[in-house]
């Protein structure tokens, strides 16, 4: 199972597991950095991620939430994981341009040479405007 094991919180149906899950992810998209914390601390694996391997990590990376990103490297997030693309999480917030989150990422050992494009392979995206 990609959220990581869940079967001992309680008796939780795969279905139950699947929507904190999800209601997770979507807190690590939008920054949500507090509620995102209790959940971890409440025994969701930090590393917990979709079908396509995409944990808290990388969708806080992707979406520059500097401060997610801290608090899941502190809780013991894997910066090196990758999805099942082969992207890395570095990868793909020097892709969005997200300098602090590259910074933290960098300070937790993520690995520049990890994933497809690696890190030094990718080319920032262009600011909109």
């Amino acid at each position: 199972m990609p959220s990581g094991d869940l079967t001992t919180s309680g008796g939780l149906t795969a279905e139950q597991i699947q929507r904190v899950v999800a209601i997770a992810l979507d807190l690590a998209r939008k920054g949500s950095t507090a509620q995102l914390a209790e959940f971890v601390e409440h025994g969701l694996p930090v590393d917990a991620s979709d079908a396509a391997e995409n944990t808290l990590l990388m969708l806080a990376a992707y979406h520059g939430h500097t401060d997610t990103v801290r608090m899941l490297v502190r809780l013991g997030a894997d910066p090196n994981q990758r999805n099942t693309r082969d992207q890395a999480r570095i990868a793909g917030a020097l892709f969005k341009g997200a300098d602090d989150v590259v910074a933290v990422l960098r300070q937790a050992g993520a690995d520049l040479e990890a994933g497809t494009p690696t890190a030094r392979d990718v080319r920032p995206r262009p600011p909109a405007g």
